[in-house]
């Protein structure tokens, strides 16, 4: 079995930089009858956590490491553990979600990415 792949750290062991946002979501599902009565139940056992990675001033490395691991997971694809940078908890089942990546480059040995890491909740 090969080991789970690792949402990739930047040179300074962090895996985001400041301005970081997280979030959490809650799914229900609402029914509503003829009579006008509602049912409302959820369509998940917890809330989905999402992390807005926002990238800048990237040395070249730092675009070539993310870029692979975009490439390797094919997009939302595949799956990988991350560690949340609040709490220092590691979600062992994430994916990307979005299929596409822009790396933008600025200028020489600096780029910027922006990559939005979901936790898979079945």
């Amino acid at each position: 079995m090969t080991p789970m792949a690792e949402f990739p750290h930047l040179r300074t062991g962090a895996v985001m930089q400041y301005p970081a946002r997280r979030t959490l979501t809650y799914s229900t599902q609402v029914l509503r009858f003829l009579d006008g009565c509602e049912q409302r139940y959820r369509e998940q056992t917890g809330g989905v956590r999402k992390w807005i990675i926002q990238l800048e001033l990237l040395e070249e490395r730092e675009m070539d490491t993310l870029d692979q691991f975009f490439r390797s997971n094919q997009g939302r694809f595949a799956s990988f553990s991350f560690v949340d940078p609040w709490d220092g908890n590691r979600y062992e089942d994430c994916s990307l979600e979005n299929d596409e990546a822009t790396l933008e480059f600025l200028g020489e040995g600096k780029g910027r990415l922006t990559l939005v890491v979901k936790e898979n909740r079945g």
